[in-house]
C-alpha cells in the first residue's frame, strides 16, 4: 500500500472513531441496545446454567439480602454527600447494579460459570450507568463520558489577543453596527484555560472559554461576557458536556450574524465534591475569586466589552445560587444574573451546619452569614441596576419552591426578575434549555441586540 493509500485508510479509520465518539448516549440505538443486552444478561445472572436447587434457596436470597443492606448504606451516604438527596430513579438503577454484582459474586463460586456471570454483571452495571446518565443527561456522547477534547477545541494562545479592527457600539445595540467580515468562521471555539487567583488564593481547577464566531476573525466585535458556573458536585466543563454549551451558543450566534457573548466557565468549587458556598470563609475565598480574580483575568486576556453593564453571571443548581449571591454581593461586577434551579440560600444541610462550617460559631458567625445570604440582602439593600432571570423545573419539588421564594423576594425588593418554569426536574433537561430560553433576554440586556 503506497503512502497516499495509507493516509486515506488512516483518515477513514480516524473519521470512524470520531463518529463513534459522538454517538448519542441519551437516545437512539446505543441505549436501546444496552437495555436489550442487560435483559439477556439478567437471565444469565438469575439462572446460571447447571445451578443446583440450593442456588435458589440459599445463594439468591443471600445475594438479594446483601444487596439490600448495601443499598441502604449507600442511601445514607448519598444523603450526606448530596444534601438535597437523589431521585428514586437513580436509586432504582443503583440497586439493579448492586443486585447484579451480588448475583455474580454468588454465581462465580463455580469456576465453569465465572466468566459468563462476571460478563453478564458488567453488562448490567453498564446499562444501569447508562440509565442514570439518560436521567440526568450529564454525558451526551462517549467523547464527553471519557473526558476527551472537543472537535471545536483550540489553544487560546492561538487566538490573536488583539484584532486588526475592533467593532464596538458607542450607543445602542452592537448588532446595529456589526457586519460579519469575510472569512468569519461559522461556529465558535472552546479553550481550556487556567485562571489564576493572585488576590483570593483560591485553589481553582482549570476553566474553559467559549469564543463566538464574531471574536474569531481579523475584524472582531467587542462582545459582552457571561460567566457561567456548574452545579455541585461538578466541573466547569459540565456546561460543555451535559449543557451542550457550544452548540447552544453557536445556534444563537448563527441567528445574530456571529454575535454572542464570550462565555467564561471558571471553577468556583476547587474539587468535584467541594463546596465553598460561593463565599469568602473558612472554606476558601470563592467569592473574591469570582468578583476579583476572574474579571481581572478576563480583561487582561480577552478583548471584550469592559463595561460591567454588559457582563452577566449565571449557573445551575449550586451555580445558580452562586450567581444570585454574586449579583447581590458584587453588583458593581455582575449587575445581571441567571439563576437556574438554584437554592434560596447557600447551604451544607441545616443553617447551623452551614454557619459553623463557613464561619465558626457565635453571634459574629451568624452575622457573617446574614451579610451574604440573598434573602437577608434583599430585605436590607437596594439594587437599582440589577436585573435577572430565574429558571426552575416544573417537577423539581426540591428547588422549584426555593426559586419561587427568591422570585417573591426580588419582586418585593424592586429587582426586575422573572421566573420561568420548564418541563422536567433537577436535570439537564431543564438546565441547558433554561440557558437557551433566556439567551434572547441576555442578548438585549448585555447590549448585543436591540
Amino acid at each position: 500500500m503506497d503512502r497516499n493509500n495509507r493516509l486515506t485508510a488512516f483518515s477513514c479509520r480516524y473519521g470512524t472513531i470520531r463518529g463513534v465518539l459522538d454517538w448519542s448516549l441519551l437516545r437512539g440505538p446505543l441505549p436501546v441496545a444496552l437495555v436489550a443486552a442487560a435483559g439477556v444478561a439478567a437471565t444469565v445472572l438469575v439462572r446460571p446454567r447447571g445451578t443446583p436447587l440450593h442456588w435458589w434457596t440459599r445463594w439468591v436470597p443471600a445475594a438479594l439480602g446483601g444487596a439490600a443492606v448495601l443499598v441502604a448504606l449507600l442511601l445514607l451516604l448519598g444523603q450526606a454527600v448530596f444534601r438535597e438527596g437523589l431521585p428514586w430513579q437513580v436509586w432504582a438503577y443503583a440497586a439493579g447494579a448492586i443486585v447484579a454484582v451480588a448475583l455474580a459474586v454468588a454465581g462465580a463460586r463455580n469456576d465453569a460459570r465465572r466468566t459468563p456471570v462476571v460478563a453478564a454483571a458488567a453488562v448490567v452495571v453498564l446499562a444501569t450507568a447508562c440509565g442514570i446518565n439518560v436521567y440526568y443527561g450529564e454525558f451526551p456522547t462517549p467523547r464527553t463520558a471519557l473526558g476527551l477534547g472537543y472537535p471545536d477545541q483550540t489553544d487560546l494562545a492561538a487566538v490573536p489577543a488583539k484584532a486588526q479592527r475592533l467593532v464596538a457600539a458607542a450607543d445602542g445595540a452592537l448588532e446595529q453596527v456589526w457586519s460579519p467580515p469575510a472569512g468569519m468562521p461559522g461556529a465558535g471555539q472552546v479553550s481550556e484555560v487556567v485562571i489564576p487567583a493572585p488576590v483570593s488564593g483560591f485553589a481553582a481547577r482549570s476553566g474553559w472559554v467559549y469564543l463566538p464566531p464574531a471574536y474569531l476573525s481579523g475584524v472582531r466585535a467587542q462582545l459582552p461576557v457571561l460567566v457561567l458556573l456548574p452545579g455541585q458536585p461538578g466541573d466547569p466543563r459540565d456546561w460543555l458536556d451535559g449543557g451542550r454549551l457550544a452548540e447552544r451558543m453557536d445556534r444563537y450566534a448563527a441567528a445574530h450574524e456571529g454575535l454572542a457573548p464570550v462565555v467564561v466557565l471558571p471553577d468556583d468549587l476547587g474539587a468535584e465534591f467541594a463546596n465553598p458556598l460561593c463565599l469568602d470563609s473558612q472554606l476558601g475565598n470563592a467569592a473574591s475569586y469570582l468578583a476579583v480574580d476572574v474579571p481581572t483575568w478576563i480583561r487582561h486576556t480577552l478583548q471584550v466589552d469592559p463595561d460591567p453593564a454588559h457582563w452577566a453571571i449565571g449557573g445551575l443548581s449550586h451555580g445558580g445560587t452562586c450567581a444570585l449571591q454574586m449579583a447581590l454581593t458584587a453588583p458593581q461586577v455582575y449587575p445581571t444574573f441567571l439563576d437556574i434551579s438554584g437554592q434560596d440560600e447557600p447551604s451544607l444541610g441545616t443553617r447551623a451546619d452551614t454557619v459553623r462550617a463557613a464561619f465558626g460559631s457565635g453571634p459574629a458567625a451568624e452575622a457573617a452569614f446574614h451579610a451574604v445570604n440573598p434573602l437577608d440582602l434583599l430585605r436590607t439593600r437596594r439594587y437599582l441596576q440589577t436585573a435577572g432571570r430565574l429558571v426552575a423545573g416544573a417537577d423539581d419539588t426540591e428547588f422549584r419552591p426555593q426559586a419561587e421564594r427568591i422570585a417573591a423576594a426580588l419582586k418585593t425588593a424592586g429587582v426586575p426578575a422573572t421566573l420561568t418554569m420548564l418541563p422536567g426536574a433537577h436535570t439537564w433537561d431543564v438546565w441547558g434549555p433554561g440557558l437557551e430560553t433566556e439567551l434572547p433576554w441576555l442578548g438585549t440586556r448585555l447590549g448585543l441586540t436591540g
